[in-house]
């Protein structure tokens, strides 16, 4: 089965195409089939990854799948959110994995409060209109090292601690991580969902 994910994002692609191949689901990122990319306006993740599914399906002609995932710290007030990927340009860096992680090294001295937790929330939709879109989040407490620690993953890893596992997801082989990760945690939901819904119904 073919679906478009919604994102151009080559560490998420690679994530979640391992993790769903079992179903026998092919990821093709929407660069591929299309120009262009979704609005996303919201302040939630469910709305984002909505938004972004209906607009890859209405684009392609295909299923959809789209990813909206961020970080949340406990002293931000939950910030930076859906704004994570852009999170270091407000302090004046270009963006980038490099300088996110830089920017909130920076912002976090001195602070004490270091928990925070990354979210995911996953959505598919047959179509656009698809009255029924399927949504599994996944979520991860943690705290914000103070430095950064292992060389894997992508995104704010490097200084993503895990207390239960003692490591950074930087430092975890991908299979550790992908069991782990708020965003393994909402493709096992997903999987689910597309068994049940898509696939077991389509053959039925």
């Amino acid at each position: 089965m073919k679906v478009v994910l919604a994102s151009n994002n080559p560490g998420k692609l690679a994530e979640l195409q391992a993790m769903m191949q079992p179903l026998g689901i092919e990821l093709v990122p929407q660069g591929q089939l299309m120009q262009g990319e979704a609005p996303e306006p919201y302040g939630t993740f469910l709305e984002n990854a909505l938004s972004k599914a209906r607009f890859a399906a209405e684009h392609t002609g295909l299923p959809a799948i789209a990813d909206d995932a961020g970080l949340c710290v406990q002293a931000f007030g939950g910030l930076p959110g859906v704004d994570t990927a852009y999170y270091c340009t407000q302090f004046g860096y270009e963006k980038s994995d490099e300088n996110n992680v830089r920017a909130l090294l920076e912002q976090m001295q001195g602070v004490q409060d270091r928990r925070a937790a990354m979210v995911s929330t996953l959505v598919a939709v047959r179509h656009p209109r698809d009255p029924e879109p399927l949504v599994a989040v996944g979520r991860v407490a943690g705290l914000i090292a103070t430095e950064r620690t292992g060389t894997g993953g992508f995104g704010f890893d490097p200084v993503m601690w895990i207390p239960a596992l003692g490591k950074t997801f930087a430092q975890m082989a991908p299979e550790v991580k992908h069991a782990h990760s708020h965003r393994g945690r909402a493709v096992q939901q997903m999987m689910a969902l597309l068994r049940e819904r898509w696939l077991d119904e389509a053959a039925a």
